[in-house]
């Protein structure tokens, strides 16, 4: 029962680690979003980072769990997480 609920939770985990690529619809369509939606759209995507993270690390603890499915999400998550943090940086530096 545990290793079908750990390949529930990493199968999760992929989908919430690839959700932040929906941002560019609007960017392939040309679609100019409102500041506010654009806030918003950027705060669901990095809590779709971390919450991709989280799982992804849940799952590749377990030696049981491990597999390549695991691997990708918590690679993609990271990789993710690096520019979001960037960004984050970037905008608390330049605000005044």
């Amino acid at each position: 029962m545990e290793k079908k609920k750990l390949q529930n939770i990493s199968i999760a985990a992929l989908i919430i680690s690839l959700l932040p690529f929906v941002t560019l619809i609007p960017v392939c369509l040309q679609i100019v979003l409102p500041d506010g939606l654009r806030t918003v759209w950027g705060c669901a995507n990095f809590a779709c980072i971390i919450t991709g993270l989280c799982l992804s690390i849940v799952c590749v603890k377990n030696n049981e769990s491990r597999s390549l499915i695991n691997i990708i999400s918590a690679i993609i998550s990271v990789l993710l997480l690096l520019p979001a943090i960037g960004i984050i940086i970037l905008a608390l530096l330049l605000s005044p």
